[in-house]
């Protein structure tokens, strides 16, 4: 169901799959950035870039999905 909602909103496996790259480069950067904070905020930037870590996943497997149905 969610897989046709996206097809007919416009979205394509293509899509989502650039998604899931920019993610993992959001990731990254998040990390490194997270080592050029102070000791107090340090654990909630590493908490957010992990957070970012799960998407890419989830969206290649959207996306995946998507292609079976294109």
């Amino acid at each position: 169901m969610i897989v046709r909602l996206l097809h007919a909103a416009g979205l394509r496996s293509t899509h989502l799959h650039a998604l899931s790259l920019g993610s993992v480069a959001l990731c990254l950067t998040l990390w490194i950035r997270a080592k050029t904070v102070d000791q107090q905020q340090r654990g909630n930037a590493e908490r957010r870039a992990l957070f970012t870590g799960l998407w890419p996943p989830m969206l290649w497997l959207i996306g995946d999905s998507l292609r079976e149905r294109e």
